[in-house]
């Protein structure tokens, strides 16, 4: 995320740069032998990659909508909740529709400082494009607050991304990254809000899911400070390839006493 709160508004942001051989959250091969560790069926190798472009597309293996969805129990059938700050539905993003506006929130400052990702629309459709076209393990969405959209979420599945490498991962380990896109819902209190409801809405939606994670960058101190205030605990520092970030869990078993 980058600033919190008072920036968790700016976002905590997962943009590793070409040049510093960090991975992105669809570079990890699984094997069959890890897909059932994790209780995934083994996706089908047999077809290309439909309107697969380059090599990394050709590489992956065709996945329909439906079954990419499934590694998240389908986040776009997960229903609106009321929040103190108005109704809140988490929508997934479609290309043709929204990248407008995630390419201008993406070129605010205050979320480019953590998200790197400040430039023209082919630069956040760069961004996109492997999530909306992967096999479903990360899934970006727009936060719609009171019907407006106001802020952009990656739900993915922590245990087969990355950065699975740098913490003791458990099966079904869902992260989250975000960013809030207007000025005027910074700072009073609607990130830490967000964040309580889309962690809630997650331990609803995925039974199999026993932990909420998430990795904001340690200078971003409103970020982590939201995560806090929202019912995650700091577990760790964690050294990523591109950033010192704070291990941020929330976990089911805990929920009762928030």
């Amino acid at each position: 995320m980058a600033p919190a709160d008072a920036h968790t508004d700016a976002g905590t942001g997962h943009a590793p740069q070409a040049d510093t051989g960090a991975e992105d959250t669809l570079d990890l091969e699984l094997s069959e032998e890890i897909l059932a560790l994790f209780g995934e069926d083994p996706p089908d190798t047999a077809s290309p990659v439909p309107g697969g472009a380059g090599p990394a597309a050709r590489a992956r293996p065709a996945v329909s909508r439906a079954a990419a969805s499934d590694l998240l129990d389908h986040p776009a059938d997960w229903r609106p909740v009321t929040t103190p700050a108005g109704v809140f539905q988490l929508v997934p993003v479609r290309l043709e529709r929204d990248l407008a506006v995630v390419t201008r929130w993406m070129n605010d400052p205050a979320v480019a400082a953590f998200w790197e990702l400040a430039g023209p629309e082919a630069v956040t459709a760069a961004h996109l494009r492997p999530q909306l076209e992967g096999d479903g393990r990360s899934v970006p969405c727009l936060g719609v607050l009171a019907g407006i959209p106001m802020s952009y979420w990656e739900i993915y599945r922590a245990d087969l991304d990355p950065l699975a490498r740098h913490y003791p991962a458990r099966p079904q380990d869902t992260g989250i990254h975000l960013l809030i896109g207007g000025v005027h819902n910074r700072g009073h209190g609607v990130g830490t809000t967000l964040l309580r409801a889309v962690a809630d809405l997650v331990l609803d939606n995925r039974p199999r899911c026993a932990r909420v994670v998430a990795e904001p960058d340690l200078r971003n101190t409103p970020s982590v400070s939201a995560f806090l205030s929202a019912g995650f605990r700091f577990s760790a520092e964690l050294e990523l390839p591109e950033k010192r970030a704070a291990l941020m869990v929330r976990e089911r078993i805990h929920r009762a006493q928030l």
